[in-house]
């Protein structure tokens, strides 16, 4: 996965890149459609701005934008906003469909009402 770091109007420290990147890799790990992140960190006065943008296979593009009065929160935030947009995607592409089970347990009700 392709994670870039991007500073505006501030320099960043290695510190903040190796913790966006750490956070970045550790929280969309568990979507393989993931393909790369950028993350956007900007100052403005006492505003910490953190905007993650995700991008993914098969169009998938989600975006999380937090502000606070510290950076390291704002990408907390941001990456936490990414995630729950993750999870609703990837919960609308899985099929909802009645399984085996579910079709067993049906026909089973079936059978009992038309015995009595």
């Amino acid at each position: 996965m392709d994670i870039q770091v991007t500073g505006r109007h501030m320099d960043i420290t290695e510190a903040i890149t190796n913790y966006a990147r750490g956070k970045a890799e550790g929280e969309l790990a568990p979507f393989p459609r993931v393909e790369s992140a950028h993350v956007i960190l900007n100052v403005e006065k006492y505003r910490h701005i953190a905007e993650v943008v995700v991008q993914g296979s098969s169009h998938l593009r989600v975006e999380g934008k937090v502000e606070s009065d510290d950076m390291y929160a704002s990408i907390d935030g941001s990456m936490e906003k990414v995630v729950k947009q993750l999870r609703k995607a990837k919960d609308k592409v899985q099929s909802h469909k009645a399984d085996g089970i579910a079709k067993t347990e049906c026909e089973l009700q079936d059978n009992e009402e038309t015995n009595m």
